[in-house]
């Protein structure tokens, strides 16, 4: 991110929501739910004084639907929710996918259960979103404006996977706008305008294309197989530290791994040598640097705030190279906001100390 001395503290729910309107966001939809409640009161603030609109929807389906025509109309347009609201957007997530429609989803989700929802998807059809999580408010203030701008050039989807921490964290941010380089014209959007066939820009289930004749299935089919096999290829990111020596490499992804660097700051005071790899984009998950960091370890430890889910991409990088060891588990509280015990760096420390020395972690919940 850019540097300044134009900075603010700044709770993640504003940060995000100055960050997208930064970032050329100009419509926003959403439905009240704890953690994202404070997201969408920053945009209701915010937008109409930058000439845009914020609507507080009568329901989940209703904002996407909303945030959908927007953005269909070549808008930046956003919407979002936790993940019990994100499970009633499936089908127009899956649809808008199919659709080629750029819009960018916030879930500011209770814990690390969502993984499976938000990298598999829970609609129908072949399809999948660029997922990336921030594990800071500074670093989601880059990660929501790269959002925008990937929904652009892959006139996709993008999910930004944030959480309770994420939402209510404040931190000294600075909010500019990030120029991520060219993006291609928005010619296929609505806008009312008539083709050389006389018929209207318009939105269906294959994509959207002015005065189009529309496209013969396979092709379309293939070419949004196409366009995710080079979003794989091209937008992996990922973080590593300490792995050049570690022989315990634990892999963490979002705020958790905040958690995770005090872990292993106590580790290798110790003298046990353990590294992190953080994985920032989700899907594609960025496999073979996973294989590079892990290369030399004796084993993988894998952290994150659910029942194992994470844990299947990390094995379908490793493909039984090296062993992997779950240290993570179902961590939650009363309120049920995804907070829990596991957010602990002596616990972490406890959990990755017992896999170091090849002993069984327990599973489960972390209580």
């Amino acid at each position: 991110m850019t540097e300044s001395t134009n900075r603010r503290l700044m709770e993640g729910s504003e940060a995000i929501a100055e960050a997208a309107i930064a970032a050329g966001c100009r419509f926003f939809s959403g439905y009240p739910m704890t953690p994202f409640t404070e997201v969408l009161e920053c945009f209701a603030r915010r937008l109409p004084e930058e000439g845009g609109a914020c609507i507080n929807a009568e329901s989940e389906l209703e904002a996407i639907g909303q945030a959908w025509g927007a953005a269909a109309t070549g808008a930046r347009a956003a919407t979002g929710s936790t993940g019990q609201g994100l499970s009633l957007m499936q089908e127009s997530m899956s649809e808008i996918t199919r659709a080629e429609i750029p819009i960018v989803i916030f879930n500011m989700a209770r814990g690390q259960g969502d993984y499976f929802q938000a990298t598999r998807g829970g609609g129908h059809g072949d399809y999948r979103h660029i997922v990336l999580a921030p594990e800071s408010v500074g670093e989601a203030v880059e990660i929501t404006q790269l959002a925008f701008h990937l929904s652009d050039k892959w006139r996709h989807p993008v999910v930004i996977y944030g959480d309770y921490l994420i939402a209510h964290t404040a931190e000294a941010v600075s909010i500019e706008a990030i120029d991520f380089g060219e993006l291609p014209d928005k010619d296929w959007a609505v806008d009312g305008s008539l083709g050389g066939t006389g018929r209207s820009r318009n939105v269906n289930p294959i994509g959207m294309e002015k005065g189009s004749k529309g496209i013969e299935p396979n092709r379309f089919w293939q070419k949004l197989v196409d366009k995710e096999d080079e979003i794989a290829a091209r937008e992996e990111r990922w973080e590593v530290e300490g792995a050049e020596d570690a022989e315990l490499l634990i892999v963490a992804f979002g705020t958790l791994a905040r958690f995770a660097r005090a872990a292993i700051r106590d580790l290798r005071a110790e003298g046990l040598k353990v590294g992190l790899f953080r994985p920032i984009s989700l899907w594609p998950f960025p496999k073979q640097a996973l294989v590079d960091a892990a290369a030399g370890c004796r084993r993988v430890a894998c952290l994150e705030q659910n029942a194992g889910q994470m844990i299947e991409d990390v094995q379908l990088s490793l493909l039984g190279s090296v062993p992997v060891t779950p240290i993570g588990g179902i961590s939650t509280d009363p309120a049920g906001f995804g907070i829990g015990a596991l957010l602990d760096s002596d616990r972490i420390a406890s959990r990755a100390r017992d896999a170091y020395h090849g002993k069984d972690v327990p599973k489960g919940v972390v209580a």
